[in-house]
């Protein structure tokens, strides 16, 4: 969402940009081992204490653990999974020996202890403060080990120690949030930051001295592509080896010769954002309407072109933390709609928009313009919402336009993780952090939920985590601050040419980090 921001002011030169390109006039068309990869996101920066990459999977750094093809930990720059204490209030990691940065400087245990602190520095502007709000302290008794203290258990705290380490030397008595670091940055991961050029490229280089091995090509360039239909269209001409598409865009590449589409299943879910002090969005009877109203199965077969599946809840059905009950109905239902409606003293009036106390049940519905998949969710919704009285104002905004509206009107947004349920859920439903840019926009408000994602976060043991995760669901299901609409398979189209490739369960961001790119160093390309 964050970056998202920049993708759509960059939109418009970029779309120039692809008239007058050709395959030739790409970096890596010359048919050689480099990569050419198309994606609809560009980050803001590339250095991971300012949010980049902070679940690993970032190409340019490496973090104490990484995860694998199942999204289990395992260890990266620590030597083995670093170690818990028996109240789970203290974390020691060992450094692998022999790492380097791109430019030669050994990692020590210092550069750990730089990265955290610098994330908890109030003076820079890292998203990932609240993150770690449960970070006590971090230290190096020597210089190949890091000792974590916590102010309280926090039990998926070792995920959150994915986080790229940065070199203390490069940053260290500088302006962490204007640092020419940010742009071209140095790491220890399997490849090196040649150039960026906004709203164009990100050109990598092969790190030769990369301790999990030379990676199978010479490097990846990163085309940021911001229009769905250009970037299909570039495809087509052979200028990428792999480019991220919208379903139905995807869909188009099936049987055709020199391609395959990977479908890949994600934790990313799409859903109706309703602020709470709207008149009509706030009004719960109008939320649960809504929510009876909109056919999830026509969306899944019509907008997605089958690839995903219904949401009814913000934990994705692969999760383990997943509370069953709360599931409803994928189609329509639009006579439990009107019930609802009817009992709230919502009446239709002679066009058909309800009313209620001289109030037409009305709201704006805003989306990224750029997202075509987002626009068909939001133009399916108001279809559905019309149907049984509610008259929904799709809007294809910026993100400029959008943000300063988010606590008055209806927004269709994205999230998802398929690590522990806390990473998202937590900022994004619970008091603390509502009215706060993106976490919880619309500022919604619930004592139970608080104390169960509370009790969810501090509490080790599985079943008692479990158990405080169903609270949550079904307290959610019951208040319906979001309309959650379909999770995603996310859809790339790959050149048969590329080999290695391996998808795994991805999260909701689409950028240079995780997505399909996770282990893109272990990627050849055949001539």
């Amino acid at each position: 969402m964050r970056s998202a921001r920049m993708v759509a002011l960059l939109a418009a030169g970029v779309v120039a940009l692809a008239a007058c390109s050709s395959p030739a006039d790409t970096p890596g068309g010359d048919g050689g081992d480099r990569l050419v990869v198309a994606t609809a996101g560009e980050p803001d920066t590339l250095n991971p204490v300012l949010n980049y990459g902070v679940d690993g999977g970032s190409l340019i750094f490496d973090g104490l653990v990484a995860r694998d093809d199942r999204n289990q930990l395992v260890p990266a720059l620590a030597r083995e999974l670093p170690t818990v204490s028996a109240d789970g209030r203290t974390v020691t990691a060992k450094l692998r020996d022999g790492v380097v940065f791109h430019d030669g400087t050994p990692l020590t245990a210092q550069d750990v202890v730089f990265t955290y602190q610098a994330v908890l520095d109030p003076k820079v502007d890292s998203t990932l403060r609240s993150d770690l709000d449960m970070l006590a302290s971090v230290a190096a008794p020597d210089p190949s080990t890091v000792v974590f203290t916590l102010e309280y258990a926090y039990a998926p705290f070792l995920q959150r120690l994915a986080l790229g380490i940065v070199p203390a030397k490069a940053l260290a008595g500088q302006d962490v949030n204007k640092a020419a670091f940010n742009r071209k940055p140095v790491g220890t991961g399997p490849y090196r930051v040649t150039s960026w050029t906004p709203g164009d490229r990100l050109v990598l280089a092969a790190n030769e001295r990369y301790w999990g091995g030379k990676p199978a090509n010479s490097g990846v360039v990163v085309a940021f592509v911001p229009d769905d239909n250009v970037r299909a269209q570039r495809m087509r001409a052979g200028e990428f080896d792999a480019a991220e598409l919208a379903p139905k865009l995807a869909s188009g590449f099936d049987g055709r010769s020199g391609y395959r589409v990977q479908r890949v299943p994600t934790a990313d879910y799409r859903g109706v954002m309703l602020p709470m002090g709207g008149p009509v969005t706030g009004d719960p009877a109008v939320r649960k309407a809504l929510n009876a109203a909109v056919d999830r199965s026509a969306m899944v077969a019509g907008v997605l072109g089958g690839a995903g599946e219904p949401a009814f809840g913000p934990i994705p059905p692969t999760s383990e933390f997943v509370e069953p009950s709360i599931v409803g109905k994928p189609a329509a239902d639009p006579a439990a709609a009107t019930a609802v409606l009817d009992a709230a003293g919502w009446k239709p009036g002679p066009d058909g928009v309800r009313v209620k106390d001289g109030r037409q049940a009305a709201f704006s519905l805003m989306y990224p313009a750029t997202d075509s998949l987002r626009k068909e969710l939001a133009l399916a919704v108001t279809a559905d919402a019309r149907k049984v009285g509610i008259k929904i104002t799709p809007e294809g905004l910026t993100w400029d336009a959008i943000t300063p509206r988010m606590k008055t009107d209806g927004l269709v947004m994205g999230f998802g993780t398929p690590y522990d349920p806390d990473f998202v859920s937590f900022k994004l439903f619970t008091s603390t952090f509502a009215g706060q840019g993106f976490f919880n926009p619309g500022s919604y408000r619930s004592a139970v939920v608080d104390q169960a994602l509370r009790e969810a976060r501090s509490n080790a043991d599985p079943a008692a985590r479990k158990a405080a995760y169903a609270t949550f669901q079904k307290q959610l299901a019951t208040d319906v601050p979001w309309v959650f609409l379909t999770y995603l398979q996310h859809t790339y189209v790959v050149s048969d040419a590329v080999q290695g490739v391996a998808p795994r369960v991805e999260p909701h961001e689409h950028d240079v980090a995780n997505s399909l790119w996770w282990n893109i160093h272990t990627w050849a390309k055949t001539p």
